[in-house]
């Protein structure tokens, strides 16, 4: 919103190049690296934007540069006094006085610790949505969680980095597909070939798919992933079995 209206005030036709920065400036350093699906990591990222745009633009300042000169290869740049976006609203000349007061009274009603404290929580949530795929919704802060927060802003730091989006997680499964599951509609399908012949090639399978379905496996080109796929199925299968096997029946003693 703040680069849009700033746009309007000082428009450029390279404007544009200058407002996408802002993806690593600003929501890469925020957000992180990981990767987010599903209803739930589109309502935290909600939170997180909402919170760290007030933050950003009225708390966050930032250098804007002035002017820039050449001397050969030496390149010098002058900087204007570092500002919030806010604050330089307030000092245009071309932005009128209702939305000054409009901004100035918002202003007064944000804490930034709070604001902070917030990022963090959805940080936090964030994080476990892009190493499990799953979180608990962290509970609203109180003013006793809101004090503690503050009493370890000072040694934070010492804990490495703050931001939970940019902490090494461990390791998990890949969760997520990647590609549409070809044989989601005719799985039950080849589950009940398997069963009735379990020592069917994959090969026979596709070409008894192909003969079924020949708009959609016609092509065969699914034949890998349905030999993977069995492979698997049939090591579940074993697995099973042993497990049945290992299972002591229970047994009462032979009474005399």
């Amino acid at each position: 919103m703040w680069q849009r209206l700033w746009g309007k005030i000082r428009y450029k036709k390279n404007d544009q190049a200058w407002v996408e920065q802002k993806n690593g400036a600003i929501v890469r350093r925020l957000v992180g690296y990981g990767r987010l699906s599903g209803l739930q990591a589109t309502q935290t990222l909600a939170k997180l934007y909402a919170s760290s745009r007030l933050y950003i633009n009225f708390f966050q300042p930032s250098f804007k540069l002035k002017s820039k000169t050449r001397d050969g290869a030496h390149v010098h740049k002058v900087y204007f006094k570092p500002a919030t976006p806010y604050e330089r609203l307030l000092a245009h000349d071309s932005v009128s006085s209702v939305i000054k007061e409009k901004l100035q009274a918002q202003f007064k009603t944000l804490d930034p610790v709070r604001l902070l404290q917030e990022i963090r929580l959805a940080q936090t949530a964030l994080s476990e949505l892009a190493a499990h795929g799953v979180c608990q919704v962290p509970a609203p802060a109180g003013e006793a969680d809101l004090q503690t927060f503050m009493s370890n802003l000072s040694t934070a730091w010492k804990d490495g980095e703050v931001r939970p989006t940019h902490r090494k997680q461990p390791s998990s499964k890949h969760w997520w597909r990647s590609r549409v599951d070809p044989f989601a509609d005719a799985w039950s399908t080849i589950e009940g070939w398997l069963i009735a012949e379990p020592a069917v090639s994959a090969k026979d399978l596709m070409n008894r798919l192909a003969a079924m379905i020949p708009y959609l496996y016609g092509s065969k080109a699914q034949l890998r992933t349905l030999q993977r796929r069995v492979k698997t199925w049939r090591t579940d299968r074993a697995k099973e079995m042993v497990l049945v096997g290992l299972r002591k029946p229970d047994t009462k003693p032979t009474e005399i």
